[in-house]
C-alpha cells in the first residue's frame, strides 16, 4: 500500500519519475592509483559543476566520453556531468545556465573565460524505460527520455561500457558499473545490454559505435557489430537535423577516414551518405581522381583536427561533394551553357541531389556555395581580379580548396603557386606577378579595355573555365 501511495504521488509530474532503487549492482570503484587519471587534463569549470552540486547536498560525477579519455591520457575536448539534481534544481545553482532539450531535457552551464566560452553539460540520472509506455515508440525507438532514475540506471542506459564510468573529482575515484576500465584494457568497445535492442532504441548508436571504434582504435565486440548491418535501415526513422549532427562528429572526429571505412564495413554507407561518400568508396578506374581529391581533403581535416585547429564544416562538405558538382559543371558546359550559369546550375542539381541521402544544413551550403563560386575567379588574374577575390571573407577558404585542387593535379600548380607568391608579396612584387601571367592565354587584355573595345550589346566574355 505504501509503495503505491508513492508511486502515485511521483507520477503527477509527467517528466519526473523517480524510480525504485538501482538493480543493476554495486559499481566496482576503481582507485587513482588503478586508473592513473591526470587531474591536471580536467576542465576546472567541469570540477567546479561538480563541486558546486555537491555542496548542494546532490550527487555529482563527471561521465561518459570524457571519463574515457582521461583514462586514456587524452584531454577531452567535452566534459558532461551527471547527478542526481532534476534539470530545475541545476538550473537554479548556476548564475549562467539554460534547460535545452524536449526528448532528452538537459542543462547547458557557460562559462566565460579569456578564449572562448566552455559549456559544460549536466544530466540528470536517467531510468529504465522498460514499461514506460508512451515515452517508446512500436520499433523500439525512445521518443521522451524525462524520466529520472538512479546512477545504477543510468549506467544501464548508457551505450558502451567505456562510456558509462563515473569520475568524482573529489575523491578521485572512478565508478564502474559494467567493465568498461576492463574493455579498454582489452581495446574492445562493447554495448551495454541486448545490441540489437539498444539500437532499436536510439538508431544514432550504430554510427557512434563506428566512430568511437574509429577514434579509439578499439575493436567492436561480435554481439556489438553483427546487428548493424539488419537495422541499418532504422537510420531513414532518425530525424534529419540529429542524423546531420552526428555525421558532422564522424566526419570531424580527426580519424575520419577509419570511420568511413568502418560504415562501409559495417554496411552503414549504402543511401546514407550518398553520393557524399561515393567517391572515396568507389575502388573503380574512372573514380581514381575523384578519389585522390577527397582522400586529401579527409587527411588534411584529420591532421588539422588532431592538431587542435580549427575545421570549417562548410569547408569540408564543399570538399567532399565537389567531384559531383565538377562532373555536372562541365555536362552543363557541354550541353551549351555558359559558364558561370553552369556553374550555379551545378551547384544546384548537386545539393539537390545530395538532399536525397543526408540533408547538409543550410548554415552550411552558403559557404560552400561561395568557395564553388570562387574556384574559377583564381584563374582570372588579370586587371582587378586578384586584388577583388583575396578581399572577400572567405577567400582563404577559397585558397585552400584550390591549393587541394592542384595538389591533385586537377588544377595546373603553377596557378597555386602564382596565388601563394601574391599573397605574400609586396605591392611592387604584386604588379610583377600580374605582368607574368598578362600574355598568357585568356589573361592577353584587361577585363577594363576589353569593356571599351566591346559594342554596347555585346554580352560579356566567360569567366575562366571549368577545370
Amino acid at each position: 500500500m505504501i509503495t503505491k501511495f508513492i508511486k502515485r504521488i511521483l507520477r503527477r509530474d509527467p517528466m519526473v519519475k523517480h524510480t525504485q532503487a538501482n538493480n543493476t549492482g554495486a559499481p566496482k570503484r576503481i582507485p587513482k592509483k588503478s586508473h592513473r587519471i591526470d587531474p591536471h587534463l580536467l576542465s576546472k569549470n567541469a570540477v567546479k559543476v561538480t563541486h558546486t552540486l555537491q555542496q548542494a547536498g546532490y550527487e555529482a560525477f563527471i561521465v561518459g566520453g570524457a571519463v574515457r579519455d582521461l583514462a586514456l591520457g587524452i584531454s577531452p575536448k567535452d566534459f558532461d556531468v551527471a547527478t542526481n539534481a532534476t534539470p530545475e534544481q541545476v538550473q537554479k545553482l548556476f548564475r549562467k545556465a539554460r534547460l535545452i532539450g524536449r526528448r532528452f531535457q538537459i542543462v547547458h552551464v557557460t562559462f566565460f573565460g579569456k578564449g572562448h566560452p566552455e559549456i559544460i553539460e549536466v544530466s540528470t540520472f536517467r531510468a529504465l524505460l522498460d514499461n514506460a509506455g508512451d515515452h517508446v515508440a512500436e520499433s523500439g525507438r525512445i521518443l521522451r527520455d524525462n524520466v529520472w532514475g538512479s546512477q545504477g540506471e543510468d549506467a544501464a542506459r548508457r551505450d558502451f561500457t567505456i562510456n558509462a564510468m563515473y569520475y568524482d573529482p573529489s575523491s578521485e575515484t572512478v565508478l564502474d558499473y559494467h567493465g568498461g576500465m576492463a574493455d579498454m584494457e582489452k581495446k574492445t568497445l562493447r554495448m551495454i545490454g541486448d545490441p540489437a535492442k539498444r539500437y532499436r532504441e536510439d538508431p544514432v548508436r550504430m554510427l557512434r559505435a563506428i566512430r568511437f571504434a574509429a577514434k579509439t582504435g578499439f575493436n567492436l565486440d561480435d554481439a556489438t557489430r553483427t546487428p548493424i548491418a539488419k537495422l541499418g535501415k532504422l537510420l531513414n526513422d532518425v530525424p534529419s537535423a540529429r542524423l546531420f549532427d552526428e555525421i558532422l562528429k564522424l566526419l570531424m572526429s580527426g580519424y575520419s577516414w577509419a570511420a568511413i571505412q568502418g560504415l562501409k564495413d559495417a554496411g552503414l554507407h549504402h543511401g546514407l551518405l550518398l553520393p557524399l561518400l561515393d567517391h572515396i568508396l568507389d575502388d573503380s578506374e574512372a573514380s581514381k581522381g575523384a578519389n585522390s581529391f577527397v582522400k586529401l581533403a579527409l587527411a588534411n581535416t584529420d591532421q588539422r583536427i588532431q592538431s587542435g585547429k580549427s575545421v570549417s564544416a562548410g569547408f569540408l562538405f564543399a570538399t567532399l561533394l565537389w567531384p559531383d558538382l565538377l562532373k555536372n559543371w562541365k555536362g552543363n558546359i557541354a550541353k551549351g551553357a555558359a559558364n558561370i550559369p553552369a556553374l550555379h546550375d551545378a551547384m544546384d542539381d548537386t545539393i539537390a541531389t545530395q538532399s536525397s541521402g543526408m540533408t547538409i544544413q543550410r548554415r552550411f551550403e552558403s559557404d560552400m556555395r561561395e568557395i564553388w563560386s570562387m574556384q574559377s575567379r583564381f584563374e582570372r588574374r588579370v586587371g582587378r581580379y586578384p586584388y577583388c577575390l583575396i578581399e572577400s571573407p572567405r577567400f582563404r577558404a577559397g585558397y585552400d580548396f584550390m591549393l587541394l585542387r592542384c595538389a591533385t593535379g586537377e588544377l595546373n600548380p603553377a596557378i597555386g603557386q602564382w596565388w601563394t607568391d601574391f599573397i605574400e608579396a609586396d605591392t611592387v612584387g604584386q604588379d610583377e606577378l600580374m605582368a607574368s601571367v598578362k600574355n598568357e592565354s585568356g589573361n592577353s587584355a584587361s577585363p577594363t579595355k576589353r569593356r571599351r573595345r566591346r559594342k554596347p550589346k555585346a554580352a560579356l566574355p566567360p569567366e575562366g573555365a571549368a577545370s
